[in-house]
């Protein structure tokens, strides 16, 4: 292994170090978030908002493996720059194959767990009488993709650690690109329907995942042996630890999202709108949020790599330099994106399919209301993967379960109690507000220990590497 193929995280100016590695990583994530999307336009023109209200049911399940995936691939990831900046190759090369092997097996028991409860699971995420049979269809094949999906978001974030953003950027794309071209064919030309969105959205998955295989024997820094395949449960303890605060945010996500849905087929159902369109339309706004957030988090992990290098050796003035400046840049975006939510509401909507007057004003009051936070929102995200690439899964793991669990679901089920459907609405500004009090004294106490007001968890984390 190459010890200095990493050696410019030490010594390259950090603003370009962050577009280098963050540009690679939002592209991806964005991508990734363009499969949903992609799904949702055409089955909004294709089949109509049945359609549409069937996808958002299977997403949370989506998100779920996405969140396995994450977990190790983040946590592989941090534990990987950390490692190399600490010229620990043993360590580093372990961890991956540790991850690929763990990647595999997750993905295939999640598959069979989705195939044997499909019922109950999607009733469990809301699933009314109107979509069940589109959301089963769905499902179905996205079961299927679900071990080759997972495969690939646990690689993309380990590519990024062997120092080629550019490489991870493109695996996604690929299958992204894939998957454009056949959603149209799938939906309009075979007459699929949301079934032929699936099966496009696994195609696509299948080149992200084969181009990841590649990768890994030609990989750059690290170098892969039989040996590093044997699983360590010490070794898989420690990167996981790093990763779990992505997990959190995902699953704890998934779990917010079953609570909305029920809240919203529930109290829907009680208002002008029925339950169908408040979950549809509910669905269409956090898939809207997901590319500003995906935007969020790729600025955000794509740092992790050059933190995490720097973190391991002793740099903290430059991880310093960099939480600054990603708490600006996404402090910019989250205006930018406040505007674009705010002024043009009903222009969103109506990229997903034109419908009656009733959805569209709920649409755009679901907008204006759910989404009059977002700057908040983007603060925070940035605020829990900033902890995490400086390897403090407490802290970071702490902030995301506080905003996803502790408050997003009890919010959003007591408030609709006092102000009914609005409640729901009103649910996610609320939790972004005192997420974000609690968000600033981590990043203040942050700042003081990368300046050296106290004892620096850098120094902690060497100390205790050293003794282990």
């Amino acid at each position: 292994m190459d010890q200095e193929a990493n050696g410019f995280l030490a010594t390259e100016k950090v603003a370009k170090l962050m577009r280098k590695f963050a540009v690679p990583c939002v592209i991806s994530l964005l991508v990734g978030a363009l499969y949903n999307i992609v799904d949702q336009i055409y089955i909004g023109w294709g089949v109509g908002y049945l359609g549409n209200g069937a996808t958002n049911v299977v997403f949370p399940l989506t998100v779920l493996g996405l969140g396995i995936g994450v977990m190790i691939g983040d946590g592989c990831c941090s534990f990987v720059s950390i490692c190399l900046g600490k010229k620990d190759a043993e360590s580093a090369n372990t961890a991956v194959g540790n991850a690929i092997v763990l990647s595999a097996a997750s993905g295939l028991v999640l598959a069979a767990l989705y195939a044997v409860f499909q019922t109950p699971i999607l009733e469990l995420f809301g699933a009314t009488d109107a979509n069940f049979g589109y959301a089963k269809d769905y499902f179905t094949y996205i079961t299927i993709g679900m071990p080759i999906y997972l495969f690939g978001q646990t690689m993309n974030p380990i590519i990024r650690s062997d120092g080629s953003p550019r490489f991870a950027m493109i695996s996604m794309l690929s299958g992204a690109i894939l998957n454009v071209i056949l959603d149209p064919v799938a939906i309009f030309a075979l007459h699929w329907g949301v079934m032929g969105a699936a099966v496009a959205t696994v195609a696509g998955q299948l080149v992200t995942a084969a181009m990841s295989v590649w990768y890994l024997l030609h990989t750059k820094a690290l170098r892969l042996s039989r040996p590093c395949f044997r699983l360590n449960g010490k070794l898989i303890g420690r990167f996981l630890s790093l990763g779990i605060c992505s997990f959190l945010a995902q699953i704890s996500l998934v779990i917010a999202m079953a609570a909305t849905n029920n809240m919203l087929v529930k109290y829907g159902a009680q208002s002008e709108y029925g339950a169908d369109i408040p979950l549809t339309v509910l669905g269409i706004v956090m898939k809207v949020f997901q590319i500003i957030i995906s935007i969020v988090i790729g600025m955000s992990a794509g740092c992790i790599p050059v933190v995490g290098y720097n973190y391991g050796a002793k740099n903290l003035g430059r991880c310093r330099e960099i939480l600054w400046k990603l708490l600006g840049a996404e402090t910019i975006l989250g205006l930018v994106s406040l505007v674009l939510v705010e002024v043009f509401p009903l222009q969103l909507i109506g990229l997903f399919g034109s419908e009656d007057a009733l959805y569209n004003r709920f649409a755009v009051l679901t907008f204006r209301v759910y989404l009059c936070m977002i700057v908040l929102a983007c603060i925070n995200k940035a605020a829990f993967i900033f902890m995490q690439s400086l390897g403090r899964p407490v802290e970071s793991a702490g902030l995301s379960l506080f905003r996803e669990v502790v408050l997003a679901v009890p919010l959003v089920m007591l408030l609709p109690r006092a102000f009914g459907l609005m409640g729901v609405l009103y649910s996610m500004p609320a939790a972004d507000i005192i997420t974000f009090a609690a968000s600033v004294f981590i990043i203040l106490r942050t700042d003081r220990q990368l300046r050296g007001a106290a004892p620096s968890p850098a120094a902690r984390l060497a100390r205790s590497e050293e003794s282990a």
